[in-house]
């Protein structure tokens, strides 16, 4: 059998990369170049950001504005507004990709999987009968078929 390669660079950017210091949900909103930053939709008190280094194509995190650790420090307008993009987030998600499932989740602190622990935010990953295969199990490697910017285009135009 030959062998056969799958490139995937962005990845060592997150592999090797500095980790950066400030907080993603905090630095990337006050940028104020949404696409630059990944961010497809704004709320008053939250808004939902792709995930640069993605499970799925399509993989959103919906966080609110404020930096608090925990969905426990959130108040109503903030949780409610949180709970909205989500909403809105699954009808672009569907329209965008129709998948045939999603995983919603929060990962509140690190040895719960938090990538980011003093910044509370939801992940969308939509999810696929098909979408399970040897790549992720035998090689570690997650096989997407969609750039980020692609990604950006087709939600941002959905949610905005």
């Amino acid at each position: 059998m030959a062998e056969q390669r799958l490139w995937a660079p962005w990845r060592l950017e997150y592999i090797k990369g500095p980790k950066p210091e400030e907080c993603i949900f905090c630095a990337k909103p006050a940028l104020g170049d949404d696409a630059a930053a990944h961010i497809v939709a704004r709320g008053e008190n939250a808004f939902v950001m792709l995930n640069a280094f993605p499970y799925n194509n399509g993989h959103v995190m919906v966080s609110p504005y404020a930096h608090v650790p925990s969905i426990e420090e959130l108040d109503d307008p903030v949780l409610l507004d949180l709970m909205h993009l989500t909403q809105r987030s699954l009808g672009a998600l569907r329209e965008a990709y129709a998948p045939e499932g999603f995983n919603i989740g929060v990962n509140q602190g690190k040895i719960a999987g938090a990538g980011v622990e003093g910044h509370v935010h939801l992940h969308i990953v939509p999810r696929w009968g098909a979408d399970t295969n040897f790549m992720p199990v035998i090689a570690s490697t997650r096989v997407l078929p969609q750039s980020l910017e692609d990604s950006y285009r087709a939600l941002a135009g959905l949610l905005g």
